[in-house]
């Protein structure tokens, strides 16, 4: 009998959705490739495309319309939501500041449905809104959190997360971000850097949304700081604007180096695997992440990465412990330098952080680990 899985995230593309909806596109059409029965349910945005539904077949997506886009809210479709649950075995809830989530958490409990969450970092209160997140899990939010009836976290560095909303890290299963190299060819890189105006120099890469969480404004201030230790390298940002553009791009004027320094906005597709591919080393300045997913793609191009304590990603320190700093202007400058400075050091590396993706965080090996989690819940409802 083929299992029907329901996953729900309120973005799938990526420009918005950043990489949690990576994380649900890729593993939806994974689960699909196995065997299953997978539906997406999902919000419209701008960058949602038929390219990008397309793409994730064979999973196929359900799409709500947007009612309210600052805070991810769909139009109210009752039947639509209650077709995808009752059509479905397991539900699977992405994220956690989600009314879509809590949409369909209503759904399933009167449906009788088992379902899964994987906030995949979202439970602490963080960032904007939060006196609204509050009165969200006032009234929803830890009650969906509490009620699952299965629990994963991209990391074990989660599991305090879990425990705040009352979950025992016994009962939290960790499967971790994933990477597909079919998504990553060979590219023409030379054409690239044409088309965006950069130099044929070493390049240091930032890929992501330019907001305070993703830590641009940590890299930026490093790089100047400590320039003058590698003085032919350019530092380009990669993804769009998040709030922080236009200071990023005051303080880079403003420094005297702002030829050194270039803001690309969104790339994706070919034009993303050619952005890590350029790159000499891809840095993450994250102040807070569960499990930095642009980290593995870099990898699996063979690019070398340099990630602060905060990115979830603590085990690349058994590569080489200059790979992780803290999250402070001071320890991604110190880092940088080090891997830079000294001939050599990110070609030793570049094999190494490769192999080390390629055996742990393939799709093809990642799905099955799903199905035998829904697999264990369902035989234990029956």
């Amino acid at each position: 009998m083929t299992l029907r899985i329901l996953n729900v995230n309120d973005m799938l593309d990526l420009k918005t959705g950043g990489g949690t909806a990576e994380r649900t596109f890729q593993m939806s059409r994974f689960l699909a490739r196995q065997g299953a029965s997978c539906e997406v349910l999902t919000i419209d945005s701008p960058h949602l495309d038929a390219q990008r539904i397309e793409a994730l077949k064979p999973a196929k997506a359900s799409v709500l319309p947007c009612l309210l886009r600052r805070f991810k809210v769909p139009r109210w479709r009752p039947a639509t939501i209650r077709r995808a649950v009752e059509g479905a075995d397991i539900v699977h809830l992405m994220g956690h500041w989600s009314v879509l989530n809590a949409a369909v958490y209503l759904a399933a409990r009167r449906a009788g449905k088992p379902y899964v969450v994987c906030p995949a970092g979202a439970l602490p209160l963080f960032g904007r809104s939060r006196w609204l997140k509050r009165v969200y899990n006032l009234f929803i939010g830890a009650a969906i959190v509490r009620n699952a009836s299965g629990w994963i976290a991209v990391t074990a560095g989660e599991f305090p997360q879990f425990e705040e909303y009352g979950v025992s890290r016994s009962r939290v299963s960790v499967i971790p971000n994933g990477v597909s190299a079919e998504d990553f060819p060979d590219v023409d890189v030379a054409e690239f850097r044409r088309r965006n105006g950069l130099p044929d120099a070493p390049i240091i890469l930032f890929m992501g949304r330019l907001n305070p969480i993703k830590g641009p404004d940590l890299l930026l201030q490093a790089f100047l700081h400590a320039r003058k230790a590698f003085p032919h390298h350019h530092l380009v940002f990669a993804g769009p604007d998040g709030g922080m553009l236009a200071s990023l791009r005051e303080t880079a004027a403003h420094s005297g180096a702002g030829g050194m320094v270039h803001f690309i906005g969104y790339v994706g597709g070919a034009d993303k695997s050619a952005a890590y591919r350029m790159a000499d080393l891809l840095v993450v300045p994250s102040r807070q992440e569960a499990m930095s997913i642009v980290a593995i793609e870099a990898g699996i191009c063979g690019v070398p990465v340099l990630l602060t304590d905060q990115c979830g990603f603590g085990e690349i320190r058994a590569i080489d412990e200059r790979l992780e700093v803290p999250a402070t202007v001071q320890g991604i400058a110190e880092g940088l330098s080090r891997l830079l400075a000294e001939p050599g050091v990110l070609e030793r590396l570049s094999p190494a952080w490769s192999g080390f993706v390629e055996r742990k965080y393939s799709w093809t090996a990642l799905a099955p680990e799903y199905l035998k989690l829904y697999q264990r819940i369902l035989a234990g409802a029956a």
